[in-house]
């Protein structure tokens, strides 16, 4: 996959993932619909961000899940 294209495919793989990463318990909250590619490069940062770290404190988690939210349309 390449993620330097933007593309819904994309966004919505990226998003999984990052949900599958960060073990979040409101998946329903982050929905792939929600994101669009107006924001696709604060989305694959903060993606890249997200898999290359194994754990998260709680106030790193809140920070990554409040980011996501402001890139939500």
């Amino acid at each position: 996959m390449n993620l330097a294209i933007p593309s819904k495919e994309n966004v919505v793989y990226m998003v999984e993932q990052m949900k599958d990463k960060l073990r979040m318990v409101n998946v329903d909250a982050m929905k792939s619909e929600s994101f669009d590619e107006a924001n696709y490069e604060d989305l694959v940062y903060l993606y890249e961000m997200v898999m290359k770290r194994d754990t998260f404190s709680p106030s790193e988690m809140q920070a990554i899940v409040a980011e996501l939210g402001s890139l939500r349309k």
